[in-house]
């Protein structure tokens, strides 16, 4: 179960945002003297411990570099991952994964464990948190573990823990800002999987410079061209643009700014704002609909971007 936020206000000036998860509770707001009015009255209610200035919560790290900007990591678990998959001091690797690289479901030498497989890629599935640059690799390796992986699965689940060797101290850095634009990247790798031929639909939303949602998922039905893939992958980034809409609104973040979704897929932005329905596109028109009608309400914009940028 994911941590539930909510937001109150105490003053028409000042607010307050509490984060909780089980037994674990962050408060952060613009007023001081109203988080710690919070903590005491909270305080009454029920036992807690008041631990000061985030450092830890929930296998993140938290180092406030400058006042107004904090990075977020998971050096200590990724380290306990990499104990556990006995790889503490295995030689890094410049990359997570192959350039090109393709895995298959079937194959001669399956691994003796898929327990410890799957536990491992459930720990990995984990890290992506603050480690977008790993969520294509994971979601690779994610596939084979409805059955007995490969030795070659296990093979690139350890190129991944070689790379967290070296990058153990890699992860997000928040600056804080008064942009609040709200700003996508989408792609998708056309019929990328060898086994069913489905295509790799990848996304990641920026609010002003902050890079705070990404995903790479694998499309549920077979594409028959790049297009349909890169608007399947254009419909699933709208769709979380517009949940994390509904999300700032509840937090009472104003975006004044309509969102930008940035495309390299020409073709693909033609159709978002051509109200024509081709007869070639009939078959993923449930997307199209979606789209075109955010982008005929001017609820979005959809840029063409070159591949190259």
């Amino acid at each position: 179960m994911p941590p539930h936020a909510s937001s109150y206000s105490f003053t028409s000036t000042t607010t307050t945002y509490i984060l909780v998860y089980v037994d674990d509770i962050l408060v952060t707001g613009d007023n001081s003297s109203e988080i710690s009015s919070l903590i005491s009255q909270l305080n009454n209610i029920f036992s807690l411990k008041d631990l000061g200035l985030l450092h830890y919560f929930l296998g993140l790290e938290a180092v406030y570099t400058s006042p107004t900007t904090i990075h977020l990591s998971q050096t200590k678990y990724i380290t306990d991952l990499l104990e556990k998959a006995k790889m503490n001091s295995a030689k890094s690797m410049p990359t997570p994964m192959l350039t090109g690289q393709k895995l298959y479901m079937e194959g001669d030498t399956a691994f003796s464990d898929p327990t410890l497989y799957r536990s491992i890629v459930g720990g990995l599935q984990y890290a992506t948190i603050t480690r977008p640059n790993l969520s294509y690799a994971v979601n690779k390796v994610s596939q084979f573990m409805h059955k007995p992986p490969l030795e070659v699965h296990l093979k690139a689940v350890k190129r991944i823990l070689r790379y967290l060797a070296g990058t153990k101290t890699h992860g997000l850095i928040f600056h804080q800002s008064k942009d609040l634009r709200l700003l996508a990247f989408c792609d998708s790798d056309w019929g990328s999987d060898i086994d069913d031929r489905k295509s790799t639909s990848g996304f990641c939303v920026y609010l002003g410079s902050n890079l705070i949602s990404w995903s790479s998922k694998k499309q549920h039905a077979v594409s028959r061209s790049s297009t349909e893939a890169e608007f399947r992958s254009l419909a699933s980034t709208l769709a979380k643009i517009t949940w994390l809409q509904s999300l700032l609104y509840e937090l009472h973040i104003p975006c004044t700014v309509l969102p930008t979704v940035f495309c390299d897929n020409a073709s693909t932005v033609m159709l978002a704002e051509n109200l024509v329905l081709h007869n070639r596109t009939k078959h993923f028109e449930l997307d199209l609909y979606f789209v075109r009608d955010r982008v005929i309400q001017k609820q979005v914009f959809v840029q063409h971007i070159p591949g190259t940028e």
